[in-house]
């Protein structure tokens, strides 16, 4: 015989025994969707427990039910509340506070949202941030980063509180500020309060005489001093208007003199107006203001009896 002889007991290749039965195609074919299926049915799984999670422990729900049964079960007794301890708290009331948390000592401590407290007490008007916390078995701790008062603004006989932002923190209770914080005045005040008041820092000699600062225009600022003088300083030079003032009343005690406004919008001179009681002054270009005294009284008119006549 020519060629390869068959082995005697063996099968030779391509016969019926070395066909995939059509089961094992199948199983092969499915085997490629397997994992994808399974981790898809992970993924279902995981969101589903979290959706039955969120309905679970919102406020009305089971768990909540059960949370608050037990706080309250005589088996629990050590789980109420027994101390509520606030920190960061100086302007909100506190009795609002409280109320605004929603407990109070004997409640079940397992028996209230941390999260709707929370949220109820950043509506307060003082409120910047908030924390609510248990700390088991009875004690309730509230932190208050609150808002901070940096001038008081008043605008149409209102007087509202403001932050360094120029926002308004709150319009009660600014009379007891009134000694302890700076007042501006008029619309557009609060926007430009931070950096005119940050400016006036620098120079003492003058903070302490102002009563209130004023917003002109939306532009520029006059200063209301305490003697009744009116500053009016120029619009974006500031600095170099409060230097040539501070020189003016080293000087010459400038700020000492009754005067009814110092007007400072010429970049090249001071023009001083005098109250109408005092004597005139007038300033004249540079750094100098020296008073002028008042004219001469006109001589008296002469008597036609002793006038002599012309000849």
């Amino acid at each position: 015989m020519s060629g390869m002889k068959a082995r005697r007991g063996t099968v030779p290749r391509n016969s019926i025994k070395d066909r995939i039965s059509k089961r094992t195609m199948l199983l092969r074919r499915m085997r490629k969707w397997v994992r994808p299926a399974a981790w898809g049915a992970f993924a279902l799984c995981i969101a589903g427990l979290a959706l039955v999670t969120a309905r679970t422990v919102a406020p009305g729900s089971s768990i909540a039910s059960l949370r608050e049964r037990l706080g309250g079960s005589t088996g629990f007794t050590g789980m109420r509340i027994a101390h509520v301890v606030i920190h960061g708290r100086q302007n909100t009331p506190e009795p609002l506070l409280l109320a605004a948390l929603g407990v109070e000592t004997g409640s079940p401590i397992l028996g209230f949202s941390v999260e709707a407290a929370r949220l109820r007490i950043q509506e307060l008007t003082w409120v910047e941030e908030a924390t609510v916390e248990r700390r088991l078995p009875d004690t309730v701790v509230v932190a208050l980063q609150e808002k901070q008062p940096f001038a008081i603004w008043q605008n149409q006989n209102k007087y509202l509180l403001i932050d360094r932002a120029g926002q308004i923190v709150a319009n009660q209770d600014a009379g007891r500020f009134k000694d302890k914080l700076p007042m501006v005045v008029g619309p557009g005040a609060p926007a430009g309060a931070a950096s005119l008041l940050t400016l006036l820092d620098k120079y003492p000699p003058l903070t302490g005489r102002i009563v209130a600062a004023v917003r002109v225009g939306e532009r520029r600022w006059d200063l209301h001093l305490k003697n009744g003088i009116d500053v009016m300083l120029p619009e974006g030079h500031e600095v170099e208007a409060l230097d040539r003032l501070m020189v003016l009343h080293r000087d010459h005690a400038l700020l000492d003199r009754p005067l009814a406004a110092i007007d400072m919008r010429l970049p090249d001179r001071l023009v001083a107006r005098p109250r109408a009681d005092a004597t005139a002054t007038v300033t004249a270009p540079g750094n100098s203001a020296e008073p002028i005294p008042p004219p001469p009284p006109p001589p008296p008119p002469e008597n036609p009896a002793t006038a002599k006549r012309p000849t």
